[in-house]
């Protein structure tokens, strides 16, 4: 593997070098005459000066707006207008937690009776707002589609002693006074960004009568999970707490900061991800283009350069039990049960991910959905409806700030999640394809494709997940070094450690550093404002294809080259170094019966999973509900992508039919049509065979007949024209029931 990373590192830094010295020839096929070249030189020299003055001016006013939003305590950076609705400060047990309403812009108008939207925000070092940042975010989305929009929100400081329990039962609260304020709407759904993402499962799973649709969008759920292959670039995060030795240095940093965890150690191991980026990619952007590129760096940056705190309660559990432990999908709680459990989840579940996100791969946001369920027939017979949705290419940032993605993804997410709680319950791809038309504004025609979860995690996993085993030696050599460290090294860094000494240890931090050094805190850059005011007045800018911006082009071309190949070189050689070490590990270990193979834990035919076989044995249990739930998954067009107006015309059809239609919740209709579904499809002809044992009673007999008449005989229906299998199915049920009375 490491050899193949090592080839592959190479071959890439040889073809982008090719093609920068492809591009600079380009540029200079035309040589100057030496009076020409002089004069270019001197006007590349002043173009050259003024951007280097304006670059620098830039990062001061960086600096300046670092150290303003600090001393404003670092509200939210939302886009749109905000009030305050509850503050988690002042409950019994304080958290530094808050629930905000946004206020509509001008122009904007939404409906109280429409579903309200609970967008929570990453806490993974940076302060809340990603979600609603610009016009074009999942905030805006919402609004615009006339929904109700709710933010929660999070403030610099912990509360001392405030745990991650402490915050899921605060936002529990935020939640009941969301339907307060909307008692004739449906249940909130719920949005949760990255981390944010298992705090809503959390939260769904605890208060499953006040929650509706939950969004979960580029959420680490898996911490596991990666693509491990020999063809590809990994994902280096996931090997960080191995090769840190565990969870003790969180619990030390922390120690180290007085009981407070800060939040830029965080956001320097996303920068280390990508070095090209982070010195030198997005610089040289802003220098490149100083003319316009100095505001929108400037935005992005006030949010980037916000270093929120945790408490060490909070980031113990969360590495502890998520990042090393990986114990979410478990519903385990450090060794013991749990407050909840995600099979306690009854509403639609949207999970989105991207293939291009190396924070949050494909893995980690899916390989949940096969720990807790198991089986596709699992997913059906608890009634539950996931659907996935995968961007091809955006980045981990991308999936919350793109505003093509807002305007694509996020916005039929919204449009749709209505009818994603009509679908039957089952595992589902979400399907957008845009549709340009020659003239106007293009739409996007949306579709559910049935999916089985069996092969959804083998496409995914390239090893079936053997690859995953060595995290358990992790797991264990973490416990070991945590406990070591708790007798041996706390007590005495927790007696030299002072709120003082941790201030001053944070205000130095690297990334701190970096922006107050150069501000107007700094005396000797007393002369870059004016410099700059003089360079912008003066302004002698040079076109982008001039010969010697070409060449400061691709100089910047081969360093971008050569950090990325060194990044290469770093995650292959911490990846081979991970296997080595913790591979060899697991060897020696003892791994739970959790840990055995997919492919052994799982019966070759899937009538002997345990919720196959259940159902089937209650083939001949149940009344009018299920003979209904049956009856409708046998005349169904099977297995096909489920467009957008097909879930209409099922929606209008419910609607207009609802006399014939059992009253119960929707989660037991869900429920109650899974287990239907794995009885007609595994026994298609004993389904119909026993639907005279379902309806007993003559009237119910005739109500579902007189229900089948009148939807065939529908216009809407007529025009899906039956297959002929339906066709004989019909017959069969007909012939099963009896005649109809007249």
């Amino acid at each position: 593997m490491l050899h193949s990373r090592t080839k592959q590192a190479a071959e890439h830094l040889g073809e982008r070098m090719k093609q920068a010295g492809a591009k600079l020839a380009a540029s200079t096929a035309q040589p100057l005459l030496p009076w020409h070249a002089w004069a270019s030189a001197a006007q590349y020299g002043v173009d050259f000066a003024q951007r280097s003055v304006i670059f620098w001016d830039t990062l001061r006013q960086r600096g300046n707006n670092f150290i303003e939003h600090e001393r404003q305590g670092l509200p939210p950076l939302l886009h749109f207008e905000y009030e305050m609705v509850m503050d988690g400060r002042w409950q019994d047990r304080p958290v530094n937690y808050a629930l905000l309403r946004i206020v509509p812009p001008d122009g904007v108008q939404v409906d109280a009776r429409r579903r309200p939207y609970v967008i929570i925000d990453p806490r993974g070092g940076h302060g809340p707002g990603i979600g609603g940042s610009k016009n074009d975010s999942e905030v805006g989305v919402a609004l615009r589609a006339g929904h109700p929009v709710y933010f929660v929100i999070f403030f610099r400081d912990p509360e001392p002693g405030q745990t991650l329990l402490d915050v899921c039962n605060a936002e529990r609260q935020f939640l009941r006074r969301v339907r307060e304020l909307h008692p004739d709407a449906p249940k909130p759904a719920i949005v949760g960004n990255c981390q944010g993402g298992w705090s809503a499962m959390m939260l769904a799973a605890t208060s499953p009568d006040d929650t509706g649709p939950v969004v979960v969008v580029g959420a680490p759920m898996s911490y596991w999970g990666g693509a491990w292959n020999d063809d590809g670039g990994d994902n280096p995060m996931r090997y960080a707490g191995g090769l840190l030795g565990g969870t003790w240095l969180a619990s030390l940093t922390s120690d180290l900061g007085a009981g407070k965890f800060d939040g830029a150690w965080l956001v320097q191991n996303f920068e280390n991800l990508n070095p090209a980026n982070t010195f030198w990619d997005k610089y040289y952007h802003l220098f490149a283009h100083a003319d316009t590129e100095p505001k929108r760096f400037l935005e992005f940056e006030r949010w980037w350069g916000g270093y929120f705190l945790l408490g060490r309660e909070e980031i113990e559990w969360i590495t502890q039990n998520l990042f090393v432990g990986n114990r979410l999908w478990a519903g385990k709680d450090g060794g013991t049960p749990a407050a909840f459990d995600l099979r306690d989840i009854k509403v639609p579940i949207v999970l989105f991910a991207s293939l291009g996100d190396n924070i949050t791969p494909p893995q980690q946001a899916f390989n949940w959905v096969a720990d807790v369920y198991g089986s596709t027939e699992e997913i059906k017979a608890r009634g539950q409806v996931i659907v996935g949705l995968m961007h091809k290419d955006i980045g981990h940032l991308g999936i919350f700030v793109s505003g093509s993605v807002a305007k694509k993804e996020h916005a039929q997410i919204v449009s749709t999640l209505k009818s994603i709680e009509a679908l039957p319950a089952g595992l589902y791809g979400m399907e957008i394809e845009e549709r340009k038309p020659a003239h106007g504004e293009p739409f996007y025609d949306v579709s559910f494709a049935p999916l089985r979860l069996e092969d959804i995690a083998a496409r995914l996993n390239r090893y079936q997940r053997e690859d995953e085993l060595p995290f358990e030696a992790v797991k264990g050599l973490s416990e070991l070094n945590q406990r070591a460290y708790e007798l041996a090294g706390r007590p005495l860094v927790q007696a030299l450690a002072t709120e003082s000494g941790a201030s001053l240890a944070r205000a130095f931090h690297p990334l701190r550093l970096q922006r107050w050094a150069v501000s107007d805190l700094n005396p000797w850059l007393w002369w870059l404002a004016p410099a700059a005011q003089a360079a912008k007045a003066r302004r002698q800018p040079l076109a982008p294809d001039h010969p010697l911006r070409q060449l400061e082009s691709t100089v910047s071309d081969m360093t971008s080259a050569s950090l990325d190949a060194g990044r290469a070189m770093r995650d292959a050689l911490s990846e081979t170094a991970f296997f080595q070490l913790y591979g060899n590990l697991f060897s020696f270990w003892n791994p739970d019966q959790e840990c055995v193979d997919d492919a052994q834990a799982q019966p070759a035919d899937p009538r002997e999973l345990p919720f196959v076989r259940q159902a089937l044995a209650r083939m001949e249990q149940g009344g009018y509900a299920q003979a209904l739930a049956r009856v409708a998954f046998l005349m169904a067009h099977q297995d096909e992508p489920l467009p957008l107006t097909r879930l209409h015309l099922a929606h209008d059809l419910l609607e207009d039919y609802q006399e014939f239609l059992p009253a119960m919740p929707i989660e037991e209709v869900r429920r109650i049509a899974g287990e239907q579904e794995i009885i007609a499809r595994y026994e298609p002809e004993m389904a119909i065979a026993t639907l005279p044992a379902l309806l007993a009673r003559r009237k119910d007999r005739e109500r579902l007949l007189t229900l089948l008449e009148r939807v065939l005989a529908d216009r809407r229906v007529q025009k899906i024209h039956p297959s002929p299998k339906q066709k004989e199915v019909l017959a069969c049920i007909r012939r099963a029931l009896g005649p109809k009375k007249a």
